[in-house]
């Protein structure tokens, strides 16, 4: 059994760095927030993750053990013109139209 000054000694140091790696990114950044590098991440980013999403969509739809599903394919193609869609007519907030497009996809899959 260890020691209690060991176990305390632990959880003290565990902590600290613990707080520690949560204050340092808010740290570095407010200097930074006025950086043309976090402002154009800051606007390409959602794009990023939409783009991974369909990959990741289309991927799985084309991917199935019997080949191409076109219904499938074509249930994806519609979430997609909703997610595209939602994201553009809804002032761009990325996961209204994430989950919007996400939501439309698995109700197509499960109801047709």
């Amino acid at each position: 059994m260890p020691d209690l000054g060991y176990v305390i000694a632990a959880l003290v140091i565990a902590g600290a760095i613990t707080v520690a790696l949560r204050a340092v990114p808010f740290a570095v950044l407010k200097p930074l927030r006025e950086s043309r590098l976090v402002l154009a991440l800051g606007l390409w980013m959602p794009v990023g993750i939409l783009g991974i999403l369909a990959a990741s969509t289309w991927a799985g739809t084309f991917t199935g053990d019997a080949g191409i599903h076109w219904t499938t394919a074509a249930h994806a193609a519609l979430a997609a013109v909703v997610t595209i869609a939602v994201h553009l007519l809804c002032g761009r907030r990325t996961l209204l139209s994430i989950g919007l497009g996400t939501l439309t996809f698995v109700l197509l899959v499960n109801l047709l």
